[in-house]
């Protein structure tokens, strides 16, 4: 029951230490979203492009982009929660994680995706949740399996983002990203503390 605590009291600290980096990595989001505004949207078609060499550009720049105002205030919150909580592992590994959800799900995107132009931090938030809830069943620590139980709990209506729902909705992009946390779990080295 100690260790229970222990590690409870751990991801509390370890999270409200990384609140001001999970601050600062969200506000990326929006003032690229600003810029993107002003710039009478003008960057969106630094989207994925399926297939066309253009697009390809997309894979890095397209989680950065969103439709709008709305599209980026709905992927927020998760964002801001999942990073939080990837966060807890440490810093390299969270910028690990990040670039092969991004790489990954974005470049199988792009050779996968519909033609259409694919945007937004969706991909990246369906990574992260399938990055933390893969690591508590491959490595079933007290720390892995908290976070884990805490992603179901609060954003278990994420699973409904794996299947085709509106046409303006890059589900590709959902699957691909939540594939891309799963392989992460296999290629990020995490710290020791994971097996407490």
């Amino acid at each position: 029951m100690d260790s229970w605590t222990t590690q409870l009291n751990f991801i509390i600290q370890a999270s409200k230490q990384n609140l001001p980096f999970t601050f600062k990595f969200v506000a990326i989001f929006w003032c690229i979203h600003l810029i993107n505004v002003l710039m009478r949207n003008r960057l969106s078609i630094a989207g994925i492009f399926p297939r066309h060499p253009f697009g390809l550009t997309g894979i890095i720049c397209a989680p950065f982009l969103h439709a709008n105002w709305g599209h980026l205030f709905f992927n927020t919150v998760p964002l801001f929660i999942l990073a939080n909580l990837v966060l807890i592992y440490g810093r390299v590994e969270f910028y690990q994680v990040t670039a092969i959800i991004i790489v990954l799900g974005g470049l199988a995107t792009w050779v996968l995706g519909r033609k259409a132009i694919h945007l937004g931090a969706s991909g990246l938030i369906m990574g992260y949740w399938g990055f933390l809830l893969l690591q508590s069943y491959y490595h079933p620590s007290i720390l892995a399996v908290f976070v884990g139980v805490i992603c179901l709990y609060y954003l278990g209506g994420l699973f409904l983002s794996l299947f085709p729902s509106g046409k303006g909705v890059s589900w590709e992009s959902h699957v691909f990203g939540f594939l891309a946390g799963m392989v992460a779990v296999q290629l990020v080295t995490l710290p020791a503390f994971q097996n407490i």
